[in-house]
């Protein structure tokens, strides 16, 4: 079942194992004219889990946990086993993918694909033209998901993470036009 989230599964967003594995990752080459990327083994895989991110989902009074944003969850009998986090930028009618996460036991099932089927109705319906995401270039998985939902790359960025805890990565831009489904 999906649903619009609400304050009382915000406990259960914050719980939900964004972390991933995976036995390659993405070796960018940035130059004048442009970059590349190309898929490199790792071995033993790599494990990455995300740090948390305490400014998403604070409530600040108002009783709106997620203000300005379009929050869905994925529910398997009374658990929160995925979600997403949207908003909108009008300026240039663009529906932003602030985080998808899909609980690891939950994986493979389709879930990520309709919660950001959800999305981005929701942001056709708010007149977006195109969805759009950012993820590092170690997730391999999810850039393989990603263009599976109609997602290409469109653009990267090697000093997006600096100062970070993901340092040393790559921040690939991937967008989709949202004239269809």
């Amino acid at each position: 079942m999906y649903r619009r989230a609400e304050e009382r599964d915000l406990e259960a967003l914050r719980g939900t194992d964004g972390s991933f594995t995976t036995d390659t990752v993405y070796e960018v080459a940035a130059g004048d004219g442009g970059f590349a990327l190309r898929e490199v083994p790792v071995d033993p895989p790599l494990v990455k889990v995300f740090p948390d991110d305490e400014e998403d989902g604070e409530d600040d009074g108002d009783g709106d946990a997620f203000p300005g944003r379009y929050v869905e969850v994925a529910v398997d009998g009374d658990e929160v086993c995925g979600f997403v986090v949207a908003g909108t930028e009008e300026w240039h009618s663009r529906l932003v993918v602030h985080e998808i996460t899909v609980a690891p036991t939950h994986r493979g099932r389709g879930i990520g694909a309709a919660l950001m089927r959800r999305a981005c109705a929701y942001g056709r319906g708010l007149g977006a033209r195109t969805a759009w995401l950012e993820t590092s270039s170690l997730n391999v998985p999810a850039v393989r998901a990603y263009r599976r939902m109609g997602f290409a790359l469109c653009g990267l960025d090697t000093t997006f993470y600096r100062g970070t805890p993901s340092e040393g990565e790559t921040a690939l831009f991937m967008s989709r036009p949202l004239d269809g489904p």
